[in-house]
């Protein structure tokens, strides 16, 4: 019989019977177990797993486990072929336009016309006749090399994204035993027949059987829809599921089902299927509904189209799901859109929300996105309307010129004008769209997000990069974020006596240290430890809750050993567990003792008084423990603690007896209600008050100094003791003596913020926000309602930005409420960093302030980028103009304006989007959500230097030819070879986009431009070769590019007015800024009311067909514009949600998306892969949805009152909160 590592190779079990397994629920799951395998222990035998002992960990064990159950990965998408991103890339409309007009151009340029013809319009000789065929090329070469360029970009960016999934994937750990000792491994590494160990916050990456529990509660809303969370425990209901959350208690579990064979792999298998299938229907309705409207027209086309296809919105929802087929995909980047796009708005108010495909217009837009939508607009609509006219002008001159006043007769050889014209128009329209600034934004984007991984920052949402940058305010927690983490008991209070230093164990009493012992060592989760430093003389490690482990720690210097008695009293025995969260701010365990029971408490040292009747006194004895002795001791020894900055917890116990109870226990014959925990937790005896301290990082006041610099507002938010966050507070630097600064509590903070009813308003908030600087004793409720007041507070004209910290569950709400949520990579659990934008790889606060500095730095890179591409622009459009107006021709070329405007805007928007960041970005105020994004100095800069280039443009244009003695290349016909006149315009613009390359490095009217020049390699190695790209163009480029060789003194012409724009630059900065007037001068601002370039989107996401049929026309001319919109608005800025695997909201889309197909399945043809997948998640649902036990009463006075998006608030406010744990 074969073997693996002594074991034989075949399971007592199958993959097949595993998978029935976990599709039964509650008590149909235990009863299945007993009947078919005996129990959960008889399972874990027939996988030759160890409930103590877990798996040996052998690599061939392990590679035969993944063959026979599979692995814990659900294989991603492919990602797009280059050749596909080619393909999508020519898609564009100017594009396309441009490529017509070329073929059309290369056509007319072999028709040769009779020889009356050519006496008609002129003779030329037939080599120059020959050349016609030249521009048609290069204008099909220039696109050519744009769609690569754009396609090469893309290709990078989907490959950075797949690395940066990786690298996310790669972050996420998680705990099983392995050899009998805890390790953490990688989620894609654990297999089935591992022994997990499970604790609040942890993301269930794979499905498994409960071994054993304390007081779990998960959270199965992912896969049911339901907000309830279901009690989970060995007798109740053991299965656990992946992709849920582990809301509260902890627990071990064996794993039954991994990656595909799973039930959310299940799920996302059978969700792309049915994706895939429902593309290809999509396309055969779409083509079906072509048809159907060729047809209508042809019918009759004066009447409105009609909607050819009923079925509209299920094309809607097939977009919406081939969206989110697969949630482990780096390319899926849009898959969990919604995350997002929900951040400011409510729980969808009705069922039909869900039907809207992820990409749609109605998402909330970051800072930078609204603004460059509003100016894509702005530019949009300007340079359509001077590309039209300036057609029309040209057509309507060159028809007076010809047939009017020459009196000639049509020759079709004057189609090749029409066209001429018309590729002008559209090279207008091209460069009138700043084409660069998609790869402006992207470049600059992921060269910060690479370049702040390095700074500990792991972003998830490309668009909190910048974001960060307008960030006006930052609410952070306290602990492990200002300070340390590595907590230690400093003082304690034990039998009467202040200890400021670690008691030794024999100046105790007995009894009471042996009872302090054991409370400890058993009261604190099992997953917390304390172990020796990895060399000798280092400090020893923090392993688990910090807080736990500083309690711990005191056990350990009091020369004792806490794992003897956890040897001694292991997990399966306990009776009950009454686990930490944020509301009960305590933590209690039931132990079985000498038939009866023993409960251990501890928590914040205010809660846990007010439930002792009792208190070990002067050496050991017992006493009752008064009103008045609490608050002496409050006065005495809780506060003076606090007051230093130390939490305070406080240790104590009861005891339940059957015989003779003590003054101290209870007798009891029947068993205790457990469920009654208010009865149970009180008539406690003390045994003594921790002080523990946790200090402040070293770094943390001067990180703080700089964002008090830098116009950004830090407030604290904290469970924590009052007295402990102001001292905090002072010790940081966010409290200073006399600043007016206000600190409340949790409850003074509600009563201030909500009217006579009970109901929070936003005019009340206003009063509360503007000075509050401290929050202490806070709920989630209260940090997520402070986050919200903020953001929607219309007291300061900018609006404010808000950045908010969490390591917690119940931090989630706040994350995702904020404008850029940071989670604790160290501290933190899933659920936070599922539900934040950026990880803080090291938890520390002067991260943060990195963020600020690239955030800012990249909406400055853009800014820089937008200032260059405009100057070119505006000049470029109006030199088109006023040429085709003068001389019937645009002095600057087709193909040379191509030149100008893709292929070196490309170059600069690389060189100036890899400018490093440099401290001074820190020294000026936020930017806000509504100031302009061009603002009155870039206005300026880019009007001062497009009237220099104009004036020498028209100077050379008009004059040039008398000026520097050469032939005049005005009024030239079609057929005429290039002329040095209009080259020498053209070089001259080229040099002085060059040279304003330099100018634009500056945008808050700094002088010197050349400043940290030579810091950046990637600057002036591009500047330098598109300088010499520019020499062979000019020198060899011929009739390609319509270019005469010059003469060297030609060249000194060209580069000395070239040059002139740096000293004109000069004079611009001299002008004051605060002069102008502020509306004509700054684009850009706020949001945009409606973005229909965006509902275009939709529109032609779903069907071009809706019933309110917009105009064909219309449409068309909208999309013109869409190269800009979709790549910066839709595809870089985009919510570009990188899921944790397994990640929660990724399971919610999917499910969404499959019940938004349960509603219109019967109103037309079904499709039976989607079928299956209703049926499947129907019944799913209906499993999961059995027997889900309602846990927690609101506590919220209004249901209404707070809603929040995904997340039920009150619900996780009272889950687990890190900061606090103890």
């Amino acid at each position: 019989m074969a073997t693996i590592d002594g074991r034989p190779a075949q399971y007592g079990i199958t993959l097949r019977q595993l998978r029935e397994l976990m599709e039964t629920r509650g008590h149909e799951g235990i009863e299945l177990i007993q009947r078919e395998h005996g129990s959960t222990l008889e399972i874990t035998k027939k996988l030759y797993s160890s409930p103590t002992n877990g798996l040996s960990g052998n690599a061939s064990d392990m590679e035969h486990r993944r063959q026979t159950f599979g692995s814990n990965v659900i294989p991603p998408k492919p990602p797009k072929t280059f050749l596909m991103l080619v393909w999508e890339a020519l898609q564009d409309v100017t594009l396309i336009i441009l490529q017509v007009a070329a073929v059309v151009s290369l056509g007319l340029s072999f028709y040769r016309p009779t020889e009356d013809e050519v006496h008609g319009v002129g003779g030329h000789d037939e080599g120059e006749e020959e050349a016609g065929w030249i521009e048609g090329v290069a204008i099909l070469i220039s696109v050519a090399v744009v769609v690569f360029v754009t396609a090469f970009n893309d290709y990078t960016k989907e490959k950075q994204f797949r690395g940066l999934q990786s690298r996310i994937e790669g972050e996420h750990k998680f705990s099983v035993i392995r050899g009998g000792e805890v390790q953490q491994i990688g989620v894609g590494d654990i297999v089935v027949g591992d022994i997990c160990q499970i604790k609040y916050g942890d993301l269930l990456p794979t499905d498994g059987i409960l071994i054993q529990s304390n007081d779990l509660k998960i959270d199965e809303s992912s896969l049911t829809g339901e907000s309830d969370h279901v009690k989970k425990g060995t007798d109740t209901d053991p299965m656990l599921l992946s992709g849920t959350h582990v809301m509260e208690g902890s627990g071990k579990m064996l794993v039954t089902a991994v990656g595909v064979n799973s039930q959310a792999g299940i799920i996302f298998t059978l969700l792309g299927a049915a994706a895939d299938e429902e593309q290809v229907e999509a396309k055969k309705r779409k083509k079906e509904a072509k048809k159907q409207r060729k047809k209508q027209k042809k019918g009759d086309s004066g009447e409105e189209l009609i909607d050819a296809n009923p079925n509209k919105q299920g094309d809607g929802e097939a977009a919406a799901v081939t969206g989110n087929s697969h949630h482990i995909t780096a390319n899926s980047a849009n898959a969990d859109g919604d995350v997002r796009n929900n951040k400011h708005s409510k729980e969808d108010e009705d069922e039909g929300e869900a039907h809207r495909p992820s990409g749609g217009g109605s998402q909330e837009k970051s800072v930078l996105q609204a603004k460059l939508t509003k100016l894509a607009i702005q530019i949009g609509y300007a340079g359509s309307f001077i590309a039209v006219l300036t057609v029309v002008i040209l057509i309507v001159r060159f028809c007076v010129q010809t047939f009017v006043v020459e009196d000639k007769p049509w020759s079709p050889f004057y189609a090749n004008h029409f066209v001429k014209f018309f590729i002008i128009g559209v090279t207008v329209l091209v460069v009138a769209v700043p084409e660069g600034l998609p790869l402006a934004v992207t470049l600059s984007l992921a060269y910060s997000v690479k370049k702040m991984m390095k700074d500990n920052n792991l972003v998830r949402h490309l668009d909190a990069c910048e974001t960060m940058g307008n960030a006006t305010a930052i609410c952070s927690d306290k602990t492990g974020t200002l300070t340390t983490n590595r907590m230690t008991v400093v003082q304690s209070y034990i039998c009467g006596e202040d200890h400021k230093t670690t008691p030794k164990y024999e100046s105790l009493p007995h009894h009471v240290a042996e009872l302090l012992i054991h409370s400890i060592s058993v009261n604190s989760a099992y997953t917390s430890r304390v172990l020796p430093g990895d060399n000798p003389g280092d400090l020893p490690k923090q392993v688990g809750n910090k807080t736990e482990c500083s309690l711990l720690g005191f056990i350990l210097d009091l020369g004792k050993s806490y794992q003897a008695i956890r040897d001694e009293i292991s997990e399966e025995t306990f009776h009950r567990v009454y686990t930490f969260n944020s509301a009960r701010k305590s933590m209690s365990t039931v132990v079985p003792r000498e038939g009866g029971y023993r409960i251990y408490t501890k928590g914040a040292s205010e809660i846990v008084m007010k439930k002792c009747s009792f208190i070990y006194g002067k050496d050991g004895r017992l006493e009752n423990f008064s009103k008045s002795m609490q608050d002496r001791l409050v006065r005495e020894v809780i506060e003076p603690m606090a007051c230093n900055g130390l939490r305070t917890i406080s240790v104590a116990y009861r005891d339940f007896v059957r015989g003779k109870a003590d003054i101290n226990q209870v007798h009891f014959d029947s068993e205790p209600n457990w469920e009654d925990e208010d009865n149970i937790i009180s008539n406690l005896t003390c045994l003594c008050v921790l002080g523990i301290e946790d200090p402040v990082r070293p770094e943390v006041p001067d990180a703080i100094h700089k964002c008090q610099r830098a116009g950004i507002t830090v407030r604290m938010v904290t469970g924590d003791n009052i007295n402990t966050a102001r001292s905090i507070a002072s010790k940081c630097g966010i409290l200073k003596p006399g600043d007016n600064s206000l600190i409340l509590e949790g409850k003074e903070f509600n009563r201030r913020i909500r009217d006579s009813s009970g109901k929070i308003q936003q005019h009340l908030i206003d009063k509360v926000w503007v000075n509050l600087r401290v929050l202490a004793r806070s709920s989630p409720t209260d940090k997520y309602t402070l986050v919200r007041g903020i953001i929607e507070s219309k007291i300061n004209a900018n609006r404010e930005v808000v950045a908010v910290t969490g390591d917690g569950t119940n931090d989630g709400p706040a994350l995702k409420m904020a404008d850029v949520g940071f989670a604790m990579g160290i501290a933190g659990t899933d659920v936070a960093k599922e539900a934040s934008d950026i990880i803080l790889t090291d938890d520390n606060f002067t991260s943060i302030v990195k963020a600020v500095m690239w955030g800012r730095n990249v909406y400055d890179s853009i800014a820089k980028f937008l200032q260059f591409q405009l100057t070119v622009n505006v000049v470029a459009v109006i030199v088109a103009f006023v040429g085709a107006c003068a001389i019937n021709d645009s002095p600057l070329k087709a193909v040379q304006m191509l030149w100008v405007n893709l292929i070196m805007d490309t170059l600069a928007s690389l060189a100036l989007a890899t400018e490093a960041p440099t401290p001074d970005l820190l020294q000026r105020k936020p930017y806000g959500r509504t100031k302009p994004l061009i603002s009155r100095t870039m206005m300026k800069n880019i009007l001062g230097q497009a009237v220099y280039m104009i004036m020498v443009i028209f100077v050379l244009l008009f004059y040039g030819d008398k000026l520097l003695d050469i032939d005049s290349g005005r009024y030239a016909d079609i057929r005429d070879p290039p002329s040095q006149h209009f080259t020498i315009i053209f070089n001259t613009f080229v040099m002085m986009t060059l040279f304003n390359e330099i100018n634009a490095r500056k945008i808050h009217g700094q002088r010197n431009v050349f400043q940290g020049f030579f810091s950046n390699p990637i600057f002036y190695s591009i500047w330098l070769s598109t300088l010499a790209s520019q020499v062979v163009i000019v020198q060899f480029g011929g009739r390609a590019f319509s270019t005469e060789a010059l003469g060297l003194e030609l060249w000194l012409w060209c580069i000395l007015f070239g040059s002139g724009v740096l000293l004109w630059g000069q004079v611009v900065t001299s002008i004051p800024t605060k002069k102008l007037p502020k509306n004509v001068f700054s684009w850009g601002s706020g949001e945009p009311q409606t973005d229909p370039i965006a509902d275009f989107a939709i529109e032609d996401k779903l069907d071009s067909d809706g019933k309110d049929g917009k105009r064909t026309g219309q449409i068309l001319w909208i999309r013109g514009l869409t190269r800009l919109q979709t790549q910066v608005i839709g595809g870089t800025l985009q919510e570009r949600l990188i899921p944790v695997p397994y990640s929660k909201t990724s399971t919610d889309q999917a499910i969404r998306v499959v019940n938004a197909f349960r509603q219109g399945l019967d109103a037309r043809p079904s499709n039976p892969n989607l079928a299956a997948v209703l049926k499947k998640q129907s019944s799913l649902s209906k499993r999961l949805s059995q027997g889900s036990s309602l846990e927690y009463a609101d506590m919220c006075p209004d249901p209404e009152e707070l809603t929040v998006p995904e997340i039920d608030v009150e619900r996780l406010s009272s889950h687990s909160h890190t900061e606090t744990a103890v």
